[in-house]
This record gives C-alpha cells, structure tokens and sequence, in this order.
C-alpha cells in the first residue's frame, strides 16, 4: 500500500505542478502568461523532483512512470507484479493532479479563446505532425530519462529521495534540447491521464482530446524506456 500511495501521490504532485506550469504559459490573464519555454521546463524539472522526493520518502519508488515501471519489469529487477498497481497509481495519479491544475486556473480556461492551448494544459502534441518522427522522438527522450536517472541513482529499481534532484534536472535538459518537436510526454500516465481528464471536465469551449495523437505519447515512451533500461543493463 506505501508503495502505491506514493507512486499516486507523487504522480499527482507532478502534474499538478506540471499542468500548472503550462496553464500559467499559456491561459490568458494568468501572471505568467507567455513567460516562455525555459520557465516551461525549469517547472517541469521541479515538479519531477518533487514528485520523486515524495514518492520515495512515502514508501514509493519514484517511477512516476509506466516507461521506466515496464523498463525496470523487463530488463531489471522490478516485481513483474508489481507493474499493474504501479500504472494504475501512476494513471489515477496524473488523472487526480490534472485537475488540480485545472482548478487552480478555473476562470483562466473561460478567458481563453484558443482550445488548442486548453488541451495543451492537459496533453502534448507535435510542433510538426508526422507519426513515425514524432515516435522517434518520443523513444529518444524517454531512452535518455530512463538511462540517464538510471545512472544518476543507485544500481536499484528504487530512485530514491537522494537522487530526486538529478533526475529534476535531467528533465530539465530532456526539455531543453530533445522536447521542441513534440512537447517530451516521455511519460504514458503523464499525458494519458491528463488527456482523459480534459475529455471529462467542463472546460468551456474545448475542442476534442485529440485522441488519434494520445497513442503516440504511449508507444514511443514505452519502446524508449524498455531500451534505456536494456542499454543500462549492458554497461553496468
């Protein structure tokens, strides 16, 4: 039960904050509106430590990730099962923090014409629709997050809270250099629970939830995280 609360709770505080950030970007009359990318990914970076610091202080394993949770299942030693109350955490988590944001921002949505940017609170898409680049770009950032915390924590499947920070920052970097072309989900329950919340909260004058996108944000990180964790089996 520790371990899924703090997969839940952790998630939640990641996109609370996370969807936050971007509601602050984006959302008209808000007081950061238009501050710019770099506050976009500094946020995310921060809501990343966050979420993994009170993940693993609970009793989690700071995931907050189905990607790295697969990872881990298939080419590390994480309990296979363990997998499924794990996603299940990290959806219903990202789902729960998604509101959150939105209700931070509630008035915001109603002064805001543009529905793409209400669903851009809640989801990514690409810069440049193209299906098989927006793949690979997703793989890529993902197969650098997994490798990369991978590296930067102990040789476990637990994060741990000591190396919450490491990871903050390498998001930070993901979105700086590799998260312009697609908005970096690297994260399934990241955008997926988001996604499902905007398809069900009453946001005044949204569009659809794009959900012919929503596989994508699923499939590339899955595929990235599954060869970060098998590449850092080979070298360690």
């Amino acid at each position: 039960m520790s371990a899924f609360l703090g997969e839940f709770i952790g998630t939640a505080l990641l996109l609370a904050i996370g969807s936050g950030v971007v509601a602050n970007e984006v959302l008209q009359k808000t007081k950061g509106h238009a501050t710019g990318w770099m506050s976009i990914t500094v946020g995310w970076g921060l809501a990343v430590f966050l979420g993994v610091y009170a993940s693993t202080s609970i009793g989690g394993s700071g995931h907050l990730n189905p990607a790295f949770t697969i990872g881990m299942a298939v080419f590390g030693d994480f309990d296979p099962a363990m997998v499924a109350p794990y996603l299940l955490a990290q959806l219903s988590g990202a789902f729960v923090g998604s509101v959150i944001g939105w209700a931070s921002y509630y008035p915001h949505f109603a002064a805001t014409e543009d529905a793409n940017l209400k669903l851009a609170v809640f989801s990514t898409a690409p810069a440049i629709p193209h299906t098989v680049a927006n793949l690979v770009a997703e793989a890529i950032g993902t197969f650098v997050l997994v490798l990369g915390a991978l590296l930067a924590s102990e040789p476990t499947t637990s994060l741990g809270a000591l190396n919450a920070l490491p990871v903050g920052l390498l998001v930070i970097a993901i979105g700086l250099g590799l998260g312009g072309a697609t908005g970096y989900a690297i994260n399934p329950a990241r955008d997926l629970g988001p996604r499902i919340a905007h398809f069900l909260l009453p946001i005044p004058g949204k569009r659809d939830s794009n959900w012919a996108y929503s596989w994508v944000p699923i499939v590339g990180p899955i595929a990235g995280g599954l060869l970060g964790a098998y590449v850092y089996q080979l070298i360690v």
